[in-house]
């Protein structure tokens, strides 16, 4: 008896199927799914500081190539806004615009402590996504509020404390905009299909603003500390990671890790690194940062960076400063409340580690 290949076919494709599974048609299911194949091909797991270093080379030139293209130096050239001045009991504040790029100015505000004698530490300040003004006390009476009610203020906070900042407008925000009130896809979106990413560019700012500090004879060069909460947690996180002359780092309402949080919670765009799950984890970035200080700062409440999450992330880095022996090197202050700011540590954290 002949069978026909067709008819074989069609009657197989009809037959019912006893154990069938329910087809699946949502997307997030779909990639909640793939989330549990992803394994990191350099995740750390140093057993000695040699091992740790040979890790450190081989991940951190990944990182440089996730980040995207990186632009060629340029005179670090300075304009200083002379109508733009501020005065306080406690310091000057100046704007400044410090050329990064061929076409791009970097806008900062300056902070000169007063009534101090003798080089200072540094501190650079990175805001999150409401823009600059609430992180400086400054802007409309909503954006003074909302920097009050969260502590976003550590900018001029820092300063009245005695410390030389930078406050960054990041490219997005504010005046840099392309739609208001930022334009972090517009950003994301063109470095994308040029091969370069937001927080790559925001890295790069931040790097030239050391060579702007590095220029300044009240700054102490070898003391120069980055901080930022959200979106400046970010750019803090892998900043620090990348630049060796950052001696100590303060990353808030971000340190987490990406399974958790920029992958399964709805993120500005602004936060993705395309690839770097394939790679690493975010304690891998931070690992970057070992033996350098580093305090993480989150909030139990924070609904974008849960806290479980956040908590498992710091255990991993702990064992990276563990291994180098580095353990005063890393601290948390895991506090009661959402996504905001905590000053609980701060100081005594650039203390320890930067000076009074």
């Amino acid at each position: 008896m002949r069978f026909c290949p067709v008819s074989v076919a069609l009657f197989l494709f009809t037959l019912p199927c006893l154990a069938q599974e329910t087809p699946n048609s949502n997307v997030f299911t779909f990639l909640e799914r793939e989330a549990e194949t992803v394994h990191p091909q350099l995740s750390w797991s140093a057993t000695t500081a040699e091992e740790h270093e040979a890790w450190r080379t081989a991940f951190r030139g990944k990182l440089m190539e996730l980040l995207g293209e990186w632009p060629e130096p340029v005179p670090a050239n300075v304009y200083w806004d002379e109508m733009d001045v501020l005065e306080t009991d406690a310091f000057t504040r100046r704007k400044v615009y410090v050329r990064t790029e061929r076409d791009y100015w970097a806008p900062a505000y300056y902070y000169v402590p007063k009534n101090v004698d003798g080089k200072r530490p540094a501190v650079i300040c990175f805001h999150g996504h409401s823009g600059i003004m609430p992180y400086i006390r400054e802007g409309t009476d909503a954006e003074k509020d909302k920097g009050r009610e969260h502590q976003l203020d550590y900018a001029p906070y820092f300063a009245e404390h005695g410390y030389v900042v930078l406050a960054v407008v990041q490219r997005g925000w504010n005046e840099t905009s392309h739609e208001k009130p930022h334009s972090c896809e517009r950003l994301s979106r063109a470095g994308f299909l040029t091969g370069k990413t937001p927080i790559g560019m925001r890295v790069w700012d931040g790097m030239r603003l050391v060579d702007f500090l590095e220029t300044r004879e009240e700054v102490d060069a070898s003391h120069i500390a980055a901080a930022g909460l959200s979106g400046g947690g970010t750019t803090t996180l892998f900043f620090a990671a990348l630049e060796d002359r950052v001696r100590a780092a303060i990353v808030a309402g971000y340190f987490c890790t990406f399974r958790d949080s920029i992958y399964s919670i709805h993120h500005c765009i602004c936060n993705t690194v395309p690839d770097i799950m394939n790679w690493g984890e975010m304690s891998d970035v931070g690992a970057l940062i070992a033996p350098r200080p580093v305090l993480i700062i989150s909030g139990d409440e924070d609904t974008i960076f849960p806290i479980d999450a956040t908590k498992r992330a710091y255990a991993n880095l702990r064992n990276t400063y563990d291994l180098l022996g580095a353990s005063d090197n890393i601290d948390s202050d895991f506090f009661e409340g959402v996504h905001e700011w905590s000053n609980a540590k701060t100081l005594p954290f650039l203390a320890q580690h930067l000076g009074e």
